[in-house]
């Protein structure tokens, strides 16, 4: 398993808050051909499955007209697959933090990253991070279902360029609280921010979203739009792999566990432009 070690950066509490009603489970979904984007209005946030930890499979590899599902897993397996690369060492620009990959485990269907004090760093807040870093893409439509344990750590899901940064777009980031999570669109050499925030029970089962197009990147939460971003300028155009984290603050004063906490990941889906 190779280990990997990324640079995050921390974003603002900025941009407007949005209430989101949930799609029903019903596959169906509104984006434009011929290179034209339209909103997407509902489509399935996964497919019923009662034997799913989160009571729903990943899309079927049809729910997106345009696409074509490139990799998917559902973590049936008690070990992860050679598709993930672990995270180790300190986050950049997180002083104080720590990824371990003891801290990433695969159990009963379910993928989880766990904060706790660990005693092999000291009684430090050690997190678990991961990318599926062999597959890059340029644009595409990634799917994670997920929920918290409770406040502490942040979560983060993300497209993280291969090569240089910024581009970064985090389509949920969570900042310690259960309450609301944001997306981020980080471009430029300055660093620009383009934010959107949504209120939400982070702790029940939800499928986060990202659509990168040419022309515009847009956040699903449940199958439902809830944030936008259409300036060209704003709109990666080079590879980007999806990564999954948990991370402390602590040194900055947010983010930081009073008690052990986990995010639980039912399944992975990315699908690929055609």
């Amino acid at each position: 398993m190779r280990l990997t070690f990324i640079r995050i950066s921390a974003a603002a509490l900025l941009g407007p808050i949005v209430a989101v009603t949930p799609a029903s489970a019903a596959p169906t979904a509104r984006i434009c051909a011929q290179g034209r984007d339209c909103a997407v209005v509902a489509f399935s946030p996964g497919v019923i499955a009662t034997s799913e930890p989160s009571g729903l499979a990943p899309l079927r590899a049809s729910a997106l007209p345009g696409f074509r599902r490139v990799f998917v897993d559902d973590f049936r397996s008690n070990y992860l697959s050679n598709q993930w690369s672990l995270f180790a060492g300190e986050p950049g620009g997180d002083p104080g933090a720590q990824w371990s990959p003891s801290h990433v485990r695969v159990s009963g269907g379910v993928l989880t990253l766990n904060a706790w004090r660990d005693a092999g760093y000291g009684g430090r807040w050690v997190t678990g991070g991961l990318c599926a870093c062999q597959h890059p893409q340029t644009y595409g439509a990634f799917f994670v279902r997920a929920r918290l344990s409770g406040p502490g750590a942040t979560f983060v899901g993300l497209l993280w360029p291969t090569m240089g940064w910024p581009p970064e777009v985090d389509f949920t980031e969570t900042y310690g609280p259960t309450s609301h999570s944001m997306a981020t669109v980080h471009f430029g050499s300055r660093n620009a921010q383009r934010h959107s925030e949504v209120r939400v029970d982070m702790t029940r089962w939800h499928t986060w979203g990202v659509i990168w197009t040419p022309r515009s990147i847009t956040f699903t939460l449940d199958g439902v739009e809830w944030g936008r971003v259409s300036s060209r300028s704003a709109i990666p155009r080079v590879p980007m792999t999806l990564h999954l984290q948990q991370q402390t603050w602590c040194a900055l004063n947010y983010a930081c566990p009073s008690t052990p906490e986990s995010v639980e990941i039912d399944w992975v889906e990315t699908f690929r432009r055609l």
